[in-house]
């Protein structure tokens, strides 16, 4: 297991970076049907409205499309360990956060209900 431990760092800065934009945006973690809602966004969000709302001089627009972007590197994050066969989680936020995650892009690709 020795060379992975990155894993668990990389999900703890992550985890502590979206805390941070959930704190500015005012989102409520366990509420599960809110933060599905926010994951749907996050995986319906394309590269150039990203780019455009990660520019903007508004800072709610600006901490959403940052958030959507940690998003996209927990799930890379977890995809990406797995691999090794490490299982990366986080805290309470990264759980709430990263199963609604999955529960969308489950639900998107026609494998779930929304």
């Amino acid at each position: 297991m020795s060379g992975f431990g990155h894993f668990a760092q990389d999900a703890e800065e992550l985890e502590r970076e979206i805390v941070r934009r959930g704190i500015a945006l005012g989102i409520d973690w366990s509420d599960q049907a809110a933060v599905r809602v926010l994951a749907r966004e996050a995986l319906s969000c394309g590269p150039a409205s990203s780019l455009e709302a990660l520019r903007s001089p508004d800072r709610q627009r600006r901490a959403r499309a940052e958030l959507f972007a940690l998003a996209e590197l927990m799930l890379r994050t977890m995809a990406q360990s797995a691999e090794f066969g490490v299982h990366t989680h986080g805290g309470p936020v990264w759980k709430a956060f990263g199963a609604a995650l999955i529960e969308e892009a489950a639900a998107m690709k026609g494998g779930g209900a929304s």
